[in-house]
């Protein structure tokens, strides 16, 4: 702003001061007889209280005494009457003080300042807004990075979220959606192929065939199934089998051989059984080898299904192998058992040493042999063992002998075992247990 000289300005003050209003008070009458529109009202009405202001009057004259009316202090910009009235109902004016209205002093006229010189500020230089750079994607070098793959590129590369800019709820939204896990058991595929599933044309009937075609299996993969699936069945079957051979069947053999000695023991005490012949398959004895703790029951013939295979022994009397029987005073009692299985009554006749006792009970009495030799394997052909001299046996001369028999190695039947005794006691049921049975 350009400052004014001193000689103009001096001009102004004094043109400005003898102006057309050179008596003293004419501007300030000439401005009160002027029409304000915001203080006067309009003709015949009277004005806002809030632009009312007292008659400027001359400083000599003195103002005229007038009656004092009540003075309506200005209300606000709305009714609160009309309102009160519309809304809840007609109140009771409120009174207002009154006071006095207060003539507005006059203000004598003052000179105008000189003007002084406006000195304006320098502008305060503002730095100029400069956008910060958004970081620049990584750069991956696969030649010197040797593990870097595409999917991990990828992942690098991925922008985090912007942080959320809505209210409370949408950043409680997003709280929650960075807390959630993705759903297991479904893995992400590459979004290329995703696009590829869903724009890839369908099949023709031709090669909807070849496509099912090639699904199925060929003849060679369905056969090696069944061959699997036979061989597991023949394995699952042999387990069964040897189950039932070497557990079952001496369980069933023991029940049965339990209940035939009860049974020969009962006919025993009420008089129905009598020495003599012997039906086949018929109990008739019982054996006891206290050594091997073993108690069977010995039936008439060595027939396998119905006496052996029930766990009994069986003596030899058909054909040319029939044997003495121990009431005989001369000959060879011999008879045969299982050693495995069936109850396998001779498991362990191998123990046996020369000395052992083998008591043979039967319904009138007791017969005690001594085991003297053993012939650990021959041909199941042999049957001069069972004659009533055997050879190998040491005998040399007729007498009452006892001969065992059963299959050697363990569960074969390829050869015998043969084990060989001599009567040393005979004693009636009436005179007790032998020593052997009681100790």
């Amino acid at each position: 702003m350009t400052a004014l000289r001193p000689e103009h300005d001096a001009d102004r003050v004094a043109s400005y001061e003898q102006g057309a209003y050179e008596a003293a008070g004419a501007f300030e009458a000439a401005v009160d007889q002027l029409a304000d529109p915001l203080n006067d009202p309009l003709p015949g009405q009277e004005g806002s209280p809030w632009f009312r202001s007292a008659t400027v009057r001359p400083q000599n004259e003195a103002p005229q005494a007038q009656p004092q009316e009540p003075v309506q202090q200005p209300r606000e910009w709305y009714d609160p009457e009309g309102y009160q009235q519309e809304w809840y109902g007609q109140q009771a004016p409120v009174q207002e003080p009154q006071t006095p209205v207060q003539p507005r002093p006059v203000q004598q006229p003052t000179q105008r300042p000189v003007q002084q010189p406006v000195e304006t500020p320098e502008p305060i230089p503002v730095p100029a807004y400069e956008p910060v750079p958004e970081p620049a994607a990584p750069v991956y070098d696969d030649e010197t990075v040797g593990l870097r793959t595409a999917d991990t590129r990828r992942i690098a590369e991925q922008k985090a979220p912007p942080p959320p800019t809505g209210g409370r709820a949408e950043r409680r939204r997003a709280a929650k959606g960075r807390g959630t896990k993705e759903p297991k058991g479904k893995p992400d595929r590459p979004d290329t192929q995703a696009k590829a599933d869903e724009t890839a044309a369908p099949l023709s009937r031709m090669e909807a065939r070849r496509a099912a075609r090639a699904a199925k299996d060929s003849p060679a993969v369905v056969a090696s199934r069944v061959v699997g699936e036979l061989f597991i069945s023949l394995g699952v079957l042999m387990l069964l089998f040897v189950t039932y051979q070497l557990w079952w069947t001496n369980v069933r053999a023991d029940l049965f051989a339990g209940q035939e000695t009860d049974k020969i023991q009962d006919g025993w005490a009420k008089g129905e059984r009598k020495p003599g012949a012997f039906e086949p398959g018929q109990g008739f004895a019982i054996m006891h080898i206290p050594k091997l703790d073993v108690v069977v029951p010995i039936a008439e013939g060595i027939n396998k299904p119905k006496v052996l295979d029930n766990g009994m022994v069986g003596h030899y009397a058909e054909g040319k192998l029939k044997t003495a029987m121990p009431s005989d005073k001369q000959g060879n009692f011999a008879v045969a058992g299982h050693r495995n299985t069936h109850g396998e009554p001779f498991r362990y006749i191998n123990r046996l040493e020369p000395g052992d006792a083998i008591i043979v009970e039967t319904q009138d009495r007791y017969y005690t042999y001594e085991m003297a030799s053993i012939l650990p394997q021959t041909s199941p052909s042999n049957v001069g063992v069972i004659a009533p001299v055997p050879p190998g046996s040491g005998f040399t001369k007729p007498g009452r002998y006892i001969t065992l028999t059963t299959c050697t190695p363990e569960f074969t039947s390829t050869y015998r075992m043969i084990v060989w005794g001599k009567m040393v006691d005979e004693r009636p049921r009436s005179k007790g247990l032998p020593d052997a049975l009681v100790g």
